[in-house]
């Protein structure tokens, strides 16, 4: 049958893949199923409760809740009805709860939890909801959703002809639902996607997709993200049983558990995974540790195209090794791992998939629906370092300075509420400007360089594309974050926050003493050692590129303390202003070559004056500014 409108989802998976564990959550640790039966059935009756309370075709409501799968059946419930789901993020600020809320006109909120409820109730006073404020967990005096699910019970032989008309009624083109992109800078836009969007996009990437109805997929990244909601829709419509994290905290226990055949996740989280993998080699005996690290360098030499001597180590290597990575993944002889938001250190994939566990990286965005190209080394159309060909149905051009132009079926309606944005993104010919650079290698593998906005100058009139050389720098398993600075100065320079997990190992290693982190990273042993990381680094780099200076924090990053946004990207502008002290230290009061993270000799003197040089290495004051001839 033909797909057209999302609810016409579950028609088809009822038909082709009627299971008992098609959505599965976890209550109290122990999982509970919800058939394919029991999720066409909740959500029909959801939608005639929909319909009873007075919510009609273009209304909107909020969700705020963690994985579940009564996401899933609210969002099929709504669409039955044309009402457009707003998802949102658990984890927001009560500015951004009261922004999104009242500018997305929502009729009405759902919570999912406990957790979620005190975070967004301090915001309750300040909403417009006609039909209130309902909750999936029992929470205090507030009504729960069942309460509309047995409406829809009561009246279920009223509505069910009434609703069925309205699905009629419903259009590819109608919206199904709002994302408000977390964005990094200013206020969140409500991103609209149609129906047709939607599914276009998410047939379009299911079919490079190697898992069926026979296996499993954990998932654990935020449904109300566009990227972990497509690949839900992607995994019901290949009959992929779906099971949803308990938390965080469970995610190798969960996957373990149900045997899990992949998962979705940013690269970060595949980051963590790398670090836990390479430190448990560390505890090894010594024969044994040698094996396990040569496994890893062999990984880091993988590539699809290896010769047969190759293949023959690694099925060595397999053995010791990579199987029982994979026995904590679930035991399965290969594993499919999706990956997007931000680019992934090449070493990673080839360690991954020297262990047969496939990593698919992509690119998209909320507003492409989201995919726009997807390596698949399932269909043998991959190549490591880029993110993959253009995805069937979309089409892809470069701007003069390199920009990303996309458009096709998945491209989104537009902005809520800002027609004005919303054109200055699409142009007069259709094609919307994505803000990224990027090209073609071999002219099919599009490879992304670097954010257009965050691309800055250095006063030399250098470019220098930030993105890429943190991507870079974080290879380093001495570097968790680190911000490239630098606009409109003579060099660019670093903020780093490092993997205290790995420097407690080294510093025990290497007999330093030291009460806290704040002193940890002030031993002149430790800052040279990570002087000696940063110009391993600068070697691979153009000179007007390499990092001439750093300082490392203590800090650690996150989207709760508010230097990464919800997708884990850096918000470079709330990084400046928490760090201006740091960087004004950086730029105007560099006198000493032994302060921190600086090394005169790297410096590119070739576009910086004797005056320049004189102040970088004196310290200045106002006998010296009076003294011009002092150039000479």
């Amino acid at each position: 049958m033909e797909i057209k409108r999302i609810f016409d989802l579950l028609d088809y998976i009822t038909e082709n893949y009627p299971q008992d564990d098609t959505l599965n959550g976890k209550r109290k640790g122990q999982w509970v199923n919800f058939s394919t039966k029991d999720y066409y059935k909740f959500s029909l009756l959801l939608s005639y409760g929909l319909y009873h309370l007075g919510l009609h075709k273009g209304d909107k409501v909020v969700t705020i809740t963690n994985n579940r799968p009564e996401f899933n059946i609210m969002d099929m419930a709504m669409s039955m009805l044309g009402i457009v789901h707003v998802p949102i993020y658990p984890t927001l600020s009560s500015e951004d709860y009261k922004y999104i809320i009242n500018h997305s006109d929502a009729k009405m909120l759902v919570i999912g939890n406990r957790q979620i409820y005190a975070r967004v109730k301090p915001v309750f006073d300040s909403l417009n909801l006609e039909f209130g404020i309902y909750t999936l967990d029992k929470i205090e005096d507030e009504t729960e959703l069942n309460e509309v699910l047995r409406q829809g019970i009561f009246h279920r032989k009223e509505y069910a002809p009434i609703v069925e008309d309205i699905k009629k009624g419903i259009s590819e083109d109608d919206i199904a639902t709002m994302i408000y992109t977390s964005g990094t800078t200013g206020t969140p836009k409500g991103v609209m996607l149609t129906h047709k969007n939607l599914i276009s996009n998410f047939i379009a990437h299911a079919h490079v997709q190697p898992l069926n109805h026979t296996h499993r997929a954990l998932s654990f990244l935020p449904l109300c993200h566009i990227y972990e909601r497509s690949l839900n829709y992607h995994y019901q419509y290949l009959g992929v049983s779906i099971y949803y994290a308990e938390s965080l905290g469970t995610i190798a226990t969960d996957i373990a558990d149900i045997k899990a055949n992949g998962f979705c996740a940013v690269p970060r989280v595949l980051e963590m995974i790398f670090d836990k993998l390479y430190a448990a080699g560390k505890d090894l005996p010594l024969l044994k540790k040698w094996i396990y690290f040569a496994a890893i360098k062999h990984g880091y030499r993988y590539d699809y195209h290896k010769n047969v001597w190759y293949r023959l180590q690694n099925k060595i290597y397999d053995t010791l090794v990579y199987s029982k990575w994979r026995k904590k993944f679930g035991g399965s002889p290969w594993f499919s791992i999706i990956t997007g938001g931000s680019a992934i250190q090449p070493k990673i994939i080839r360690l991954f998939s020297a262990a047969n566990m496939f990593i698919y990286e992509g690119y998209g965005m909320s507003e492409t629906s989201p995919v726009i190209a997807v390596n698949n080394p399932n269909g043998k159309r991959y190549k490591i370092g880029t993110v993959g060909p253009i995805l069937a149905g979309v089409q892809v051009k470069f701007s003069d300075d390199g920009e990303i132009l996309t458009k096709g079926p998945c491209l989104m309606k537009g902005y809520y509420k800002d027609p004005e944005y919303t054109a200055k993104v699409i142009d007069e010919d259709g094609w919307f400007h994505t803000g990224d650079i990027g090209h073609l290698v071999d002219g099919e593998y599009l490879q992304i360089t670097d954010r257009k906005k965050e691309i800055f100058k250095l006063s030399a009139g250098k470019y220098v594309a930030p993105q890429m050389l943190e991507n870079k720098f974080k290879e380093s398993p001495f570097i968790e974050n680190l911000m490239v600075i630098g606009e409109n100065e003579k060099f660019a320079s670093a903020i780093i926050a490092p993997n205290f997990n790995y420097l407690h190992f080294w510093a025990s290693k290497h007999k330093l003493h030291y009460r806290d982190n704040k002193e940890l990273i002030s031993l002149p042993t430790l800052v040279n050692r990570i002087q000696k990381e940063v110009e391993k680094y600068n070697k691979q780099l153009s000179p007007h590129e390499q990092i001439k200076c750093f300082r490392l924090i203590t800090d650690e990053w996150t989207p709760q303390t508010g230097e990464l946004a919800p997708t884990l990207k850096l918000k470079r502008t709330v990084l400046a202003n928490k760090y201006k002290n740091i960087i004004d230290e950086i730029y105007n009061k560099v006198s000493e070559p032994e302060k921190q993270g600086f090394n005169i000799k790297n410096i590119d003197l070739s576009n910086i004056s004797l005056s320049d040089i004189l102040n970088i290495i004196l310290p200045k004051n106002d006998s010296d500014q009076s003294q011009p001839k002092q150039d000479k």
